[in-house]
């Protein structure tokens, strides 16, 4: 599967909305399984899928790190390096725009918010929220998950990478011109990331399901227990999540118990406190 991105050098984010106009182009190698995976009037949904021989750990520390492997052409400063992550609850996904001083013109340092963090699993899953490029101008929120996990594939193990952007609201942005473009943008960010942490090509046919791992229940693994109160002395292991199980593809959004199903699969016994009786449902 191809995908079209702007091809103006250094056009920043105004490439981005140039490609929202008019999508010419050039084409790409775009991760495994790009796609709009769902498109209304009320906003749309870009799902993309890349695997990677690098191991859970080098891969979270490369995604927390955009300065690496974001594309330069889609930032406001045109030059990737002055991206940064905060991977806590509450962090910014920021840009510094540096300042200009050169003859006749001085300007002083400014910052550009993409995102803010919500969620920060490490070697699991990132979620963060907000508007990219020209949505930026719109009252429109966008939600980026992105999960990861670990499989076995033909040549080994590798890590998955499953890159969701779901945006909703109202826009100026007719829906089937900006998804694709935001799509096409999504599509080159995940293959800068995978192309950095070695690209592990994958047939469709032949993608692996999640495998369990430390981090990472699989999508077919039981949810975790909900944690209980350990004995004095004991000290309580940490809650697992599912981060792919609210991602499943061909889920009916019409389905409310299976989307509620889903979510409590994915995030069972986050609610509790282990070891001090104050979780849902007990006394303290």
């Amino acid at each position: 599967m191809m995908r079209h991105i702007c091809a103006s050098a250094g056009a920043a984010w105004s490439g981005f909305a140039a490609l929202a106009i008019s999508l010419g182009a050039v084409a790409m190698p775009a991760p495994a399984s790009a796609e709009i995976v769902r498109s209304s009037d009320r906003g749309f949904i870009t799902r993309d899928v890349a695997y990677v021989s690098a191991d859970l750990k080098q891969t979270w520390l490369a995604l927390i790190t955009p300065a690496k492997w974001w594309s330069s052409q889609h930032t406001w400063s045109a030059d990737a390096a002055n991206l940064m992550l905060t991977p806590q609850a509450g962090g910014c996904f920021c840009e510094t725009i540096p300042e200009v001083d050169e003859p006749g013109r001085f300007t002083l340092q400014g910052s550009v918010e993409h995102m803010r963090v919500i969620q920060a699993y490490p070697e699991s899953a990132l979620r963060m929220v907000g508007a990219l490029g020209p949505l930026q101008s719109e009252p429109v929120t966008g939600v980026l998950t992105i999960a990861l996990s670990s499989v076995d594939t033909p040549t080994g193990r590798a890590t998955r990478i499953v890159w969701e952007y779901n945006v909703g609201g109202s826009m100026r942005y007719e829906v089937p011109v900006i998804s694709k473009a935001v799509d096409g943008v999504m599509s080159l960010q995940l293959a800068g990331l995978a192309d950095m942490l070695g690209r592990v090509e994958m047939p469709e046919d032949e993608a692996p399901a999640a495998q369990p791992s430390e981090t990472a229940p699989s999508e077919t693994a039981p949810a975790a227990p909900r944690p209980s109160k350990p004995n004095e002395g004991e000290s309580a292991a940490p809650a697992l999540i599912n981060p792919e199980a609210t991602l499943r593809e061909g889920t009916d959004t019409n389905d409310a118990d299976q989307r509620a199903d889903d979510f409590r699969d994915a995030f069972d016994g986050l609610g509790d406190r282990p070891g001090d009786g104050t979780g849902p449902g007990q006394q303290p």
